[in-house]
Formats: C-alpha cells, sequence, structure tokens
C-alpha cells in the first residue's frame, strides 16, 4: 500500500472531466488536486475548491485513494467525498458534491 500511496502524491493536472467542460473547470485557475505524502491535499476545478483527507482503499482487487473533503463553491460552503486511481502517467477518479452534481475525471502529473 505504500507504494499506491507514493505514487498518488504531487500535483495532477485534470484535464477532463465529464460533467464540465475545459471552459469551466480551467474557469479560474487550471484544474488541479495536489495530494501530500500524509494523503491530505487540496484541489481546484472552475469555482470550487476544496482540503481533502484520504486514505488508500481496496477496491475490486485495485489500490486507490477515497477521499471526503470539504471547501466552497464561490462563497457557500460544500462537502463530498471522491477517489482518484494513478495507471502509469495517468489518473482517473470521480468527485462528488454532496448532495449535488458530480463527474469522473482524468489527470496526469505536473
Amino acid at each position: 500500500m505504500k507504494k499506491v500511496a507514493q505514487s498518488v502524491v504531487g500535483t495532477w493536472r485534470i484535464v477532463h472531466m465529464d460533467g464540465w467542460d475545459a471552459d469551466y473547470f480551467d474557469m479560474e485557475v487550471p484544474a488541479h488536486i495536489t495530494i501530500s505524502k500524509d494523503l491530505t491535499g487540496e484541489f481546484q476545478f472552475g469555482l470550487v475548491q476544496g482540503q481533502l483527507d484520504g486514505r488508500i482503499k481496496s477496491v475490486d482487487g485495485s489500490l486507490r485513494l477515497d477521499f471526503s473533503w470539504s471547501g466552497f463553491d464561490e462563497n457557500d460552503p460544500m462537502t463530498g467525498r471522491g477517489w482518484l486511481q494513478v495507471n502509469g502517467n495517468q489518473a482517473t477518479g470521480h468527485i462528488f458534491i454532496h448532495l449535488g452534481d458530480d463527474s469522473a475525471l482524468k489527470a496526469e502529473p505536473q
């Protein structure tokens, strides 16, 4: 599991989201997710930004980072959950806004 944790550490540039186009997800800053060695981090896409707290989890025989998050959409408080799985030089994942939208995503290391 330590190797999986190390593989997610760093800044990941979100290059695709199913729920929003690049005009939105890159609206304010280049969309990204940053994961620290302790599996906490931050993300921003569009006007949504949050702090995350992650754990490595086995799902269907594969290891991935599952996380909860809290943050804001503009000035409105928001929470949610998500996951990120690294395969070589690409990460796939999904982010969920509690009682709101959700989107699959693809990211590349920055």
